[in-house]
């Protein structure tokens, strides 16, 4: 019985193997196809990846890493490196 999935997409001729539920495809909504999971096609996968590009999408981070290039970082720990060295500081 675990091989009806499977079974039915070879039968299909689809491209697809099913293990079950797939996901809709998170632009359009249509089943996803294997070859362009989690998208239906070349077309959706494109659209997401302009979103990306374009800055429609973002990764919520706050203000936890203003200084991006590290140097008040790098300054902290030169700090304590000289005053773990220097017993007068």
């Amino acid at each position: 019985m675990a091989d009806k999935p499977q079974k039915a997409a070879a039968e299909t001729g689809s491209e697809e193997i099913s293990h079950g539920k797939s996901r809709p495809c998170p632009i359009c909504q249509h089943p996803s196809v294997y070859q362009y999971r989690p998208f239906c096609s070349r077309r959706c996968a494109d659209i997401d990846l302009s979103r990306w590009m374009t800055g429609k999408y973002a990764v919520a981070g706050g203000n936890a890493d203003e200084d991006e290039d590290g140097d008040q970082a790098r300054a902290a720990d030169a700090a304590r490196s000289i005053a773990r060295n220097d017993p007068d500081v």
